[in-house]
C-alpha cells in the first residue's frame, strides 16, 4: 500500500536545473573552460563529483572552495532576482494527494537556495518536512538521504514513492529500496534511466502513476 511519496526539489518541483547549469557554466568560463549539457549531466546530474577535477592544474583546494562558495553566492542572487516558476502542474498535484498520502522534500539543494526559491512559491505546505544538503553526511546517489526521509515518515521502503529528475537521484531512491517515478526535463530528456519504475514527461503523468498505484491497493 502507498502511504507517502518523497520528492526531489529542482527539476521536480520548480523550474531551476537549467538556472543551476548556468551558474556553473559561468564558474568555469574565466579559466578558459566551456561546461557543456552532456559534461553537466554527467558531472551534476548523473554523479555527483562536479567538474572541479578541470581546475585542479590551475587552483588549490582552498581556491577551489573560495570559487564553490562564490558561485553559491552568485546562484543565490539569480534565485532572489529571476522569477523561478514552479514545474507546471505540479501544484495542482500536490494538493490532490496531500490529503491521501504523507509527504515530503528530499533535496541536494543548500537551504538557503531552498528557502529562496520557494519564499515566493506556495508549495511548501503540502510538506511534513524537508531535507536539504545540510540534513545529512552523504549526498545523493547515496542512500542516505532517502532513508533518512523514510525514517522521518516512519514507513517503510515498499509503503513509499519517490519523484526524481536525474540518474543520481534514481541511483539513491533505488539503493534505499524505493519505487523511483523519473520526470524528465529538457536536460534529462535524452536519458532512458534504466531502473526507474516509471519513466514520464510531465507532472500530469506523474499523478496518474500515483493514482493507479494506489488504486492497486
Amino acid at each position: 500500500m502507498l502511504r507517502a511519496i518523497l520528492w526531489d526539489n529542482d527539476g521536480v518541483l520548480v523550474d531551476t536545473e537549467q538556472l543551476f547549469y548556468e551558474a556553473n557554466q559561468e564558474l568555469f568560463r574565466p579559466f578558459g573552460l566551456e561546461l557543456s549539457a552532456q559534461h553537466f549531466f554527467d558531472w551534476y546530474l548523473a554523479d555527483n563529483c562536479g567538474a572541479w577535477h578541470l581546475l585542479e592544474p590551475q587552483l588549490t583546494a582552498e581556491q577551489m572552495d573560495a570559487e564553490r562558495s562564490g558561485r553559491n553566492v552568485r546562484y543565490a542572487a539569480r534565485l532572489a532576482s529571476e522569477h523561478i516558476p514552479a514545474i507546471d502542474g505540479v501544484a495542482e498535484v500536490l494538493a490532490a494527494l496531500v490529503p491521501r498520502l504523507r509527504m515530503g522534500v528530499v533535496t541536494s539543494s543548500n537551504s538557503d537556495h531552498f528557502d529562496i526559491i520557494h519564499q515566493r512559491l506556495d508549495l511548501r505546505q503540502h510538506f511534513e518536512f524537508v531535507l536539504t544538503h545540510e540534513s545529512y553526511t552523504h549526498s545523493k546517489p547515496s542512500p542516505e538521504p532517502y532513508l533518512l526521509g523514510l525514517q522521518r515518515l516512519g514507513v517503510r521502503a515498499d509503503e513509499a514513492l519517490v519523484v526524481e529528475d536525474s540518474p543520481r537521484g534514481l541511483q539513491a531512491a533505488t539503493a534505499a529500496g524505493i519505487r523511483c517515478i523519473i520526470l524528465r526535463n529538457a536536460l534529462t530528456r535524452h536519458h532512458d534511466f534504466p531502473g526507474a519504475w516509471r519513466v514520464v514527461d510531465t507532472m500530469a503523468q506523474v499523478r496518474a502513476e500515483v493514482e493507479a498505484l494506489m488504486a492497486e491497493a
